[in-house]
């Protein structure tokens, strides 16, 4: 859902940069999982704004500069069961993150490693035996199938 990026003021508020689709959205959860690397708290929200680009937030048991220093990097999530529904063709990255991809001549370009946001359209980055960046676009996506665990798309091998 985001990062947290920095101390904000001297009273233990953070400052947020969101990964959500508007940045508004982040402040409809009052509780977040904060962590990294497997380690992950349940903190609850007791204030939250838009400020700028991003989102400021007092968490509890954040008092001070130190405590919310001590964040900086932490990622932002919720529980999957806390998100809202997708409808046909969106899918949460979480969803996509290690599904194969398919070109149609059938070769497995690799596995999605993660995705990136350009501005004019989101791309896959795809690791197999080279790094691939795949323009999420209904041109190249013919098929994002989440039970079998593939993403095909019209992409020759050699691009």
């Amino acid at each position: 859902m985001g990062r947290i990026a920095a101390p904000f003021g001297v009273k233990g508020w953070v400052k947020v940069q969101p990964n959500t689709a508007a940045t508004p959205n982040l402040l409809s959860y009052k509780t977040w999982w904060i962590g990294r690397e497997g380690d992950w708290r349940e903190i609850a929200v007791t204030e939250a704004r838009v400020q700028g680009r991003g989102v400021v937030a007092r968490l509890d048991a954040c008092h001070d500069r130190n405590a919310a220093a001590a964040l900086r990097g932490n990622w932002v999530a919720v529980p999957r069961e806390a998100l809202p529904g997708t409808r046909s063709g969106e899918y949460y990255w979480a969803d996509l993150i290690g599904l194969s991809v398919v070109n149609g001549a059938a070769q497995e370009l690799g596995k999605i490693s993660g995705i990136l946001q350009t501005g004019a359209n989101d791309v896959l980055v795809v690791q197999g035996g080279r790094e691939r960046l795949i323009p999420f676009i209904a041109t190249v996506i013919r098929e994002v199938d989440l039970a079998s665990g593939i993403v095909r798309v019209d992409w020759d091998a050699d691009y």
